[in-house]
């Protein structure tokens, strides 16, 4: 009997989740076709990983000042690539994104030693990390503003303390703190701005780009 019943239990499950896979139109003409819904892969993940990666690294050089006080600090879009990886695929495939796109900017174009894109992948993970872990297990409109804002403040916070403690004394050694001071709501400014930006560009984006990976 309970045989019987796990059976009959692993039938439903089965149906379910073929129901789930599948999706049917009805044409003008009645009949109906079924729709299978094609799963990411793993191939797939690690090419779009490699493809955002590289798309991050190119939008790096498309960077500009926003205030002339404080001309160091730069605004690219480059995180729009690595928050739709994580909105796509998952929070590791932001974190290899950002990781993979710091660690070709080491090679190329750094000029700190790679400390500047450390700081970099730190301040891009504190802000995707929260709306990717989230967006993978909950979705939603509403869910998805509340964390980008989660991830706003984040950003905005690391970025605060690593310029105070780690790129300030590096660039201006004895005087960064006095420097800091002077700035730092620059940088505060900077870094809202430059978050609900990308949060703005990766919400008008999602939908299309999530649709044609979906469909190759």
């Amino acid at each position: 009997m309970s045989e019987d019943i796990e059976k009959t239990e692993t039938v439903e499950t089965s149906k379910q989740n073929t129901e789930q896979a599948n999706t049917t139109e009805t044409t003008e003409n009645g009949e109906v076709k079924v729709k299978t819904k094609k799963p990411i892969t793993l191939t797939k993940t690690l090419v779009g990983i490699a493809v955002f990666a590289a798309l991050s690294y190119a939008l790096s050089f498309l960077e500009f000042p926003i205030f002339p006080a404080t001309s160091f600090l730069k605004l690219d879009f480059s995180s729009v690539m690595t928050l739709l990886a994580g909105f796509i695929y998952g929070p590791i495939s932001a974190i290899a994104v950002a990781a993979i796109k710091e660690g070709i900017c080491v090679f190329t174009k750094s000029s700190t030693a790679g400390i500047g894109e450390l700081a970099n992948f730190l301040v891009a993970i504190s802000f995707v990390l929260v709306p990717a872990i989230t967006y993978r297990y909950k979705k939603g409109f509403k869910l998805v503003v509340l964390v980008l804002a989660i991830g706003c403040i984040l950003q905005t916070a690391v970025a605060t303390v690593l310029n105070r403690f780690l790129l300030f004394p590096l660039y201006m050694g004895a005087g960064a703190q006095a420097v800091f001071n002077s700035v730092w709501y620059y940088i505060v400014a900077f870094n809202m701005i430059k978050t609900v930006a990308v949060s703005i560009i990766t919400i008008l984006l999602y939908k299309r780009i999530s649709y044609l990976i979906k469909r190759l």
